[in-house]
């Protein structure tokens, strides 16, 4: 008994390959696997004629296929890392003599339709030509490379120009402010001396005595600086930040002070104590004397406990009226 394997049905024939290949079930499979490839080389064969490149891609242009033929994976497009020939992998496999060998026994194994096995083979002169359709698409690609780069540079060339036409128009106007202060000083000042020199006699006088020129006929058109008081240019305090006197209000308290959050802790802390102890309503404010002592008095080291009271009143030189022992206890 021989044993085949067949690659198109993915199962064991144990009765050999000549009566399964006529089989019903592996004709059908054939024909479909032969249908979906031959989709893939039609796609191929179109880039025949006119081929197409593009920019490489990695997620798209990295991608393999299954040759049933040769049964490995070969590589769908042709790329050099910078740009991509469509298909072009594909159509070189297919011309080399390692698929024609494989197409010839794969369609001898498997009986498939002779009529087909031309439209999965490659001819030389339908590679040579396919060779002088990727010439020219690559000739194209580079002629719109250089458009397209020659774009970019007028844009930023363009967009260079306008940086530096704005920037000019927002210091124009500074500049021409600065000279007109200079130039409308130096007219008040001639004028001033002129006036000046013609109430004195010559302005030679008046520039070599500037104390001759009033002080208060003089008006300056410019920048006003406070010399002691400074401005936010020369690093003073913004007149927005500066308090006024007059309108200063004193700043009161945030949360209580210190005094009565302590009492008020204390008071707090009394609250969870038992309303009922001994000494909860005693009056700290009343006034006491030495009299409020116990009959022991004091602490004492030897001798009777009362005895204490006696010698802690003869140390504080408090003679008051003795009370009976029994009165005492």
């Amino acid at each position: 008994m021989v044993v085949y394997e067949c690659t198109v049905c993915r199962k064991t024939a144990f009765y050999g390959r000549r009566k399964h290949v006529y089989e019903k079930g592996h004709r059908e499979r054939l024909q479909a696997l032969l249908r979906a490839f031959s989709d893939k080389v039609e796609a191929a064969r179109r880039m025949i004629a006119v081929s197409v490149v593009e920019k490489f891609n990695p997620r798209e242009h990295e991608e393999k296929y299954w040759c049933h033929c040769c049964e490995k994976e070969v590589g769908r497009h042709i790329s050099d890392g910078n740009v991509t020939v469509l298909y072009g992998g594909m159509l070189e496999h297919m011309c080399s003599p390692v698929h024609k060998k494989a197409v010839n026994k794969f369609w001898w194994t498997h009986q498939a339709d002779g009529k087909l096995k031309a439209r999965f083979l490659l001819s030389t002169e339908e590679f040579e030509r396919f060779k002088s359709s990727v010439t020219k698409a690559l000739e194209g690609y580079e002629e719109l490379e250089d458009v397209f780069i020659k774009q970019m540079a007028d844009q930023i060339q363009r967009v260079e120009e306008s940086r530096q036409e704005i920037l000019q128009n927002t210091l124009e106007p500074i500049q021409h402010d600065e000279g007109a202060e200079e130039e409308s000083w130096d007219n008040s000042v001639y004028l001033q001396c002129s006036a000046t020199a013609s109430s004195s006699g010559s302005v030679s006088s008046v520039l070599e005595n500037p104390s001759v020129m009033p002080s208060t006929s003089l008006t300056y058109i410019g920048q006003q600086v406070a010399h002691n008081e400074g401005n936010v240019h020369t690093g003073a305090v913004p007149p927005w930040m500066i308090c006024d006197e007059k309108d200063t209000i004193k700043q009161q308290e945030i949360g209580p002070a210190l005094e009565g959050f302590l009492k008020h802790k204390e008071k707090m802390a009394l609250k969870k104590l038992p309303p009922k102890r001994v000494g909860a309503n005693f009056d700290h404010n009343t006034p006491t004397d030495e009299g409020w002592l116990p009959s022991f008095g004091r602490v004492w080291n030897s001798g009777r406990r009362w005895q204490s009271r006696h010698q802690y009143r003869k140390e504080s030189g408090n003679t008051g009226t003795k009370r009976k022992r029994n009165e005492d206890m």
